[in-house]
């Protein structure tokens, strides 16, 4: 039910794609304290992005969950500011995310809801 949406103007190594994302959706599931078998990665890479009037690298990310505790979005932030700093070498300063509750009859999965 987790889903973390990253998009960015970043090229990234098409070798290091899949381990990116494996490591993103261990951080969402550890982060969240749910299992991984539910956390969904989506990565889009959009050359044309632009934040502050700059096409310098950036990322936009939304994550989405049922039950997301929205007294820990600044912790949340700083784990998914460092994970995409590390991984991505994206500055922080040029990082938004989306945080979105999800109730769970407006999340559909295997033919029903949550």
């Amino acid at each position: 039910m987790p889903l973390l949406k990253i998009t960015t103007n970043q090229v990234i190594d098409p070798d290091d794609l899949a381990s990116f994302t494996k490591l993103a959706s261990t951080t969402v599931a550890k982060m969240l304290g749910k299992p991984e078998t539910y956390v969904m990665v989506s990565l889009e890479m959009n050359p044309h992005m632009l934040f502050a009037g700059s096409p310098a690298t950036l990322a936009y990310l939304e994550l989405k969950s049922i039950g997301l505790p929205t007294q820990k979005t600044t912790e949340f932030s700083q784990i998914l500011c460092d994970l995409i700093q590390q991984q991505l070498h994206i500055p922080k300063q040029r990082i938004y995310i989306e945080f979105s509750n999800a109730e769970r009859h407006l999340w559909g999965w295997n033919a029903g809801t949550f």
